[in-house]
């Protein structure tokens, strides 16, 4: 296994082509915008619950309860496009280590410490929030900051709510949300009526720190996230669907679980009661000095110490050479052409199982000596977002850099 990985890595010259992974959930319902056929949202069977997610260079096991699968969440590196053989991504990372992912990166964490998904519900999700660093490692976990980005390619529709809630109102009495929490099986709490809900603007992003309580909006988003899984669900009915007790709790010590305070104590109250909360962790896209004809590159999730994401346009008929200073994860959204040596295109429609030419990892030295994309056709842009960990020296650092 360690040659063909190794073999594989120099062939494509530092780029690895991913397989697609999809991840069921059993609350919720899919918005059916992933480009997955129609009859494969449920692949998994009627009793996981419909696929609403699509993770991205993932070497993370999702939190999916007693019936997940030992790699459900993880992605697949694509060998041969003959036979399909593919090899588990996080066995790639570990064997190529800092060759794959840097120096830094794998000196720090030892892995490839971030991923990205697309999540596509048809409905809101609940009140809910990731827990810090801190919090989490007391049950074995990542804490889970997280960014989002609405890209247009998946949103011809925007579902059944296209508003989120971010925190609570900064008038909000604690109190009123620890009755919330004592109630949670009483009856319907009502917990966003102490929110505020902002409307989804297509083409822009927001950050989103661990601890803070947020209920996402319907649209197809893209999330460029830290490596975990961990939710603490704080609303008990989400439009008429009643989000059982253990998902308030599942991330909660055991001797806590019938601890209100200590649920509460999960909350960020400072960042999600903040008044400046829009000017703080919106993220319209920063656009970067065009230095190629053909090129246009913008930040979509920057001014944070833990993700980053870029999205990348080609123009049609045109060929560039995209440079970045870390290694990175790669997803096209739009167009076909050439990605390094790899044949690149967004799908249609995919059947479950069945590989695909829009994702791709690349490695930091072959991302920092540049990799030639070519957009083959004549009328339409190639479009790729991009999502990095912490260690980009390029990403702006603040909003006013914006």
């Amino acid at each position: 296994m360690s040659q063909k990985i190794n073999e594989l890595f120099e062939k494509n010259g530092g780029i690895l082509q991913l397989t697609p992974t999809w991840v069921p959930r059993s609350f919720n319902e899919p918005g059916k915008r992933l480009r997955l056929h129609p009859d494969d949202y449920y692949a998994l069977g009627m009793e996981r619950g419909g696929i609403c997610e699509r993770w991205l260079g993932s070497v993370t096991v999702a939190l999916n309860g007693p019936q997940t699968e030992p790699e459900e969440g993880m992605s697949h590196v694509l060998v041969s496009k003959e036979t399909g053989e593919t090899i588990l991504f996080r066995d790639v990372v570990e064997e190529l280590g800092a060759k794959l992912v840097g120096e830094e990166l794998y000196e720090k964490y030892g892995t490839w410490p971030t991923f990205a998904k697309l999540y596509d519900y048809d409905k809101p999700l609940f009140h809910h929030l990731h827990l810090t660093e801190e919090k989490a490692n007391k049950i074995g976990k990542h804490g889970k900051p997280e960014a989002y980005y609405f890209p247009m390619q998946y949103n011809s529709y925007l579902g059944r709510f296209p508003l989120t809630y971010f925190g609570f109102d900064p008038s909000t009495d604690p109190e009123d949300i620890k009755t919330c929490l004592r109630n949670y099986t009483a009856f319907d709490t009502r917990i966003t009526e102490y929110s505020r809900a902002y409307r989804i603007k297509l083409g822009t992003g927001w950050y989103t720190p661990a601890g803070v309580i947020h209920a996402p909006a319907s649209v197809v988003t893209y999330e460029p996230q830290w490596n975990s899984d961990v939710n603490t669900i704080m609303e008990n009915v989400t439009m008429g669907e009643v989000n059982p007790q253990n998902l308030l709790t599942d991330c909660v010590p055991e001797d806590e679980k019938n601890d209100v305070e200590k649920i509460f104590a999960l909350i960020d109250w400072k960042e999600s009661t903040r008044s400046d909360y829009k000017e703080t962790y919106f993220r319209p896209p920063v656009a970067l000095k065009a230095t190629q004809e053909g090129l246009c590159e913008k930040w979509v999730a920057y001014a944070n110490e833990w993700i980053a994401a870029k999205e990348v346009t080609i123009a049609p008929n045109s060929e560039i050479t995209l440079t970045d200073q870390a290694c990175y994860c790669a997803l096209v959204v739009q167009g076909h052409g050439g990605f390094g040596g790899l044949e690149c295109e967004a799908p249609q429609m995919l059947r479950f199982g069945q590989p695909s030419a829009d994702e791709f990892f690349v490695s930091e030295k072959t991302a920092r000596n540049g990799i030639r994309i070519k957009n083959t056709s004549s009328y339409e842009p190639l479009v790729i977002l991009q999502n990095f960990a912490n260690n980009n020296p390029e990403v702006p650092k603040k909003l006013c850099e914006a």
